[in-house]
């Protein structure tokens, strides 16, 4: 390998060979013992790189130059990719992407919990790979990211806003950058109306002088813009203002309205805090209902703004089966579901089993749990609102049975280490655990292993050109410890 130069404070690393892919996303590559993970290169590739920040046993770069292009590089099909920061492996074939999806699941599975994965099934990849996603929310911002263009035709005096630069911006945000939003002209992981709501909504405010959010001095206008839409065709469409006049809000929400008779759920939300969540907020229904309605399996599924709903519907029926097929019930079974959310997972298994308890952090979620088993006619299923470490006691066990079958799927960071001790008190004869995140799924897999063995494990791509993957585990009783000293 050639000798690194510097040019001034900058070091750049010539010919550097990537050889994988992380989890995070980025590709690895290796220079006398450094391993050096980059944005943007693909296994295969040969880069000149630019060192961005080193450790004592790692650093992170950026491309300079791409010197050979891998095999499985492919052209990026949107024309924000690379600043937008949504798809990360879009200059990647989708079956490259399943292919290092799978690998880095078995990774974290060996690696961190020592598990055999030999038997580990085929990544499961998803039917759509373009607008698969049911929800998107944007960001408006007085201070819109400035591309290359913009920078090249900016006047040379240029030093903040002007009038011939168009600083207002609906979008996202740019990784690492708070306050700067990239103004999407046309997204792909949402089907339309979508782009159609999106630009007209930006055309609407700027022709008529309405002020867009300014994240740091927090003031302006208009702050965010939700979409959901359904399988069923009904479409949600939520604003939220911050510092705004009545009539400023009535004019865009009646322009809504007549322009995009599709909108099935009209709403806005004045929030005037400091930070984005609207779950303390009150929502105003503008025109039709508070809600639209998903189906699955027959199922029919209340969505409110505020509600949780796996954002690929399709996939999310194909992770529901697999988590329904893992557990395999023979209609006897009392179920517990960890982190329920609005009841999905156990309103879809609840007409194979005797009962399904369901907990939940958040008590919203669980009113839609309730609703939809109501909705649906299921009568056995019971839901809990609370921490689930504090919820999930000797007492409440006692109370409701020791179940038969636990399916958790906790969020990214995993489960407490206070329910992986009751889990184990439990003795559950079969766990099904379902995972966002691979690494705190197998930290949590190693102290389950004193008591259960794993013997089935799917990978699950629910989010195509994204590192992001979900991972299905079943886990049976054992009785004794499988720890290998």
């Amino acid at each position: 390998m050639s000798r690194n130069r510097k040019a001034g404070t900058v070091t750049i690393i010539p010919n550097l060979s990537i050889i994988d892919i992380a989890e995070e996303g980025k590709g690895v590559g290796k220079a006398d013992e450094l391993v050096i993970f980059v944005d943007k290169a693909v296994p295969g590739d040969v880069v000149d790189v630019r060192i961005v920040k080193k450790k004592k046993n790692f650093a992170e770069a950026v491309i300079e130059s791409l010197n050979t292009a891998s095999e499985l590089r492919t052209d990026s099909f949107c024309q924000h990719f690379g600043t937008c920061g949504g798809c990360k492996w879009q200059h990647m074939g989708y079956d490259s992407q399943l292919k290092f999806k799978h690998k880095n699941v078995e990774a974290a599975l060996q690696r961190l919990a020592k598990i055999d994965t030999s038997a580990m099934e085929p990544i499961l990849g998803s039917a759509e790979n373009k607008y698969y996603r049911n929800k998107l929310e944007y960001t408006f911002s007085n201070k819109r990211w400035l591309n290359k263009q913009d920078m090249a035709e900016r006047p040379e005096d240029f030093s903040g806003p002007n009038e011939e630069l168009e600083m207002n911006a609906l979008g996202f945000h740019v990784p690492l950058r708070f306050d700067k939003i990239l103004d999407v002209q046309h997204c792909y992981l949402q089907a339309e109306p979508s782009n159609s709501i999106r630009n007209s909504v930006r055309t609407y405010a700027l022709n008529n002088g309405l002020s867009f959010y300014d994240l740091r001095n927090h003031e302006g206008a208009l702050r965010n813009l939700i979409i959901r839409t359904s399988s069923t065709g009904e479409v949600m469409v939520a604003v939220v203002f911050a510092y705004v006049e009545q009539a400023q809000a009535d004019g865009l929400m009646e322009f809504l309205k007549v322009n995009f008779p599709e909108i099935t759920s009209l709403l806005y939300i004045i929030n005037q805090k400091k930070n984005d969540t609207i779950f303390d907020q009150d929502v105003i229904t503008y025109s039709g209902r508070d809600h639209i309605f998903e189906e699955m399996n027959g199922l029919k599924f209340k969505i409110g703004v505020k509600s949780f709903y796996q954002t690929n519907s399709d996939q999310a029926h194909e992770l529901y089966k697999i988590t329904k097929e893992f557990a395999g019930f023979s209609g006897d079974e009392l179920v517990y579901d960890l982190y329920t959310g609005a009841g999905t997972i156990a309103n879809f298994v609840a007409g194979s089993v005797k009962q399904v308890v369901g907990i939940e952090y958040v008590p919203t979620a669980i009113e839609d749990a309730k609703f939809n088993s109501a909705l649906n006619k299921i009568d056995n299923t019971v839901f809990y609102a609370g921490d689930m470490k504090d919820i999930l006691t000797r007492d409440f066990i006692a109370e409701h049975g020791k179940p038969d079958v636990v399916i958790t799927d906790p969020p990214r960071a995993g489960m407490h280490t206070d329910v992986v001790e009751r889990l184990l008190e439990m003795e559950a004869e079969k766990i099904v655990y379902v995972s966002c995140n691979a690494a705190t799924q197998a930290r949590d897999l190693a102290l389950l292993k004193e008591k259960y063995e794993v013997v089935r494990i799917k990978p699950v791509d629910m989010f195509p050109h994204t590192q992001h993957v979900e991972n299905v585990v079943l886990l049976k009783f054992t009785g004794s410890s499988n720890i290998v000293v």
